[in-house]
């Protein structure tokens, strides 16, 4: 007697997919994890040679006028590159599951350049940012610790309407990571933004927020 059910796939066949799913889900995780990795490098590098040079952005003003000229990128040209391999397979599937964008990801996603332009772009905006914040912090009397710079110009290129908070140590890497792939494939201007972490980071209160860092750096020791 004819069924009205359907056909029962085979159990090999579903063992199958099921662990190509897996083996496609873990190797896009290695791959998001090795991008992050990438990108977490690429902006130590860029602020750490920033801090090296004894140069400083005194005012958003002047970090916008460095910000509109020629950006000297090229020492880091290597680690973009890197990036930018990384990045555009990851984009790809950030696009295949985007319900926000109708445009096809195939054309979307596909473009290296794009991307590799987000990322100089991010690089370059993000080290002029903690030029500033170090220039307020030594204006302020106190010591421009590396992982504190990092911290607030992470923390205002990410979210310049929020006043950092030193206690939470955390630098949201996975969000910097995301906010370069995902401008560059959709083709989003991270300039307006990069202005008005200038223009935070102007008015911080560095000494303040370096005196919370030091106690938050005794209670953990």
């Amino acid at each position: 007697m004819p069924s009205d059910s359907a056909p029962a796939v085979p159990r090999f066949s579903r063992d199958r997919v099921s662990s190509a799913g897996k083996s496609a889900g873990v190797n896009a995780r290695k791959a998001t994890d090795a991008l992050v990795e990438l990108v977490a490098g690429l902006a130590d590098q860029a602020i750490d040679r920033m801090l090296l040079t004894g140069e400083r952005v005194t005012s958003a003003a002047d970090g916008k006028r460095l910000l509109a000229g020629e950006a000297d990128t090229e020492a880091l040209a290597g680690d973009v590159q890197r990036v930018v391999v990384l990045a555009v397979p990851v984009a790809r599937t950030l696009a295949r599951g985007a319900r926000f964008t109708k445009v096809p990801w195939v054309i979307v996603a596909s473009s290296a350049v794009s991307i590799g332009v987000a990322v100089r772009t991010g690089v370059r905006e993000l080290q002029v940012l903690a030029s500033l914040v170090a220039h307020r912090l030594e204006q302020a009397g106190a010591p421009s610790d590396p992982a504190l710079v990092k911290k607030l110009a992470v923390d205002l290129y990410l979210h310049p309407k929020r006043s950092p908070d030193p206690a939470d140590r955390r630098l949201r890497l996975v969000r910097l990571t995301r906010k370069w792939v995902v401008s560059g494939a959709f083709g989003r201007k991270t300039s307006k933004r990069a202005a008005r972490a200038l223009d935070a980071a102007e008015r911080l209160d560095a000494a303040a927020l370096s005196a919370r860092w030091a106690t938050q750096r005794r209670r953990r020791h």
